[in-house]
């Protein structure tokens, strides 16, 4: 199973770079390019979250199994990268509402905020990936809420 960890930060850091891209290429006008890298950007990151959501349900989630005294920070970490990804989905649905109900004027204000904490995000979550499998050993693989209050 280590290898859904890995496949949903690919599909978060697809996601990302799409969102970045799409944003670029708004700003130079080109509203049909805009709108399919977002749309794609969006789908990789709906991807992520079903299979975040898949392996938390029926696996659980690994806890921090590096040094004890790191552990503190880890978590502050991890706990503001949950938030920022909650607002991020939330800010997004908001977001594609307003494009898909074409009140544009609102899907703009709200659109930079959403691409910058989304860019924000991404980055956090690949740091979470490399702390939990890459340069620690994960601990024990347990249910959401002891993996993320670290019991």
């Amino acid at each position: 199973m280590q290898v859904l960890p890995f496949l949903s930060t690919t599909f978060i850091v697809i996601s990302a770079v799409l969102v970045g891209f799409g944003w670029y290429h708004i700003v130079k006008g080109n509203r049909e390019t805009h709108q399919k890298l977002m749309l794609w950007g969006a789908a990789f990151a709906l991807i992520f979250f079903i299979i975040y959501m898949s392996r938390t349900i029926f696996v659980g989630n690994t806890s921090f199994g590096g040094p004890e005294n790191i552990k503190l920070a880890y978590h502050i970490f991890l706990f503001f990268h949950i938030v920022l990804a909650t607002v991020a989905a939330v800010f997004g649905i908001v977001t594609l509402l307003h494009a898909f109900n074409k009140r544009f004027a609102k899907h703009k204000r709200i659109g930079r905020w959403t691409a910058v904490i989304w860019l924000l995000t991404a980055p956090t979550g690949v740091v979470v990936y490399v702390l939990l499998y890459v340069m620690y050993p994960g601990g024990v693989t347990k249910p959401m809420i002891d993996a993320i209050m670290g019991w």
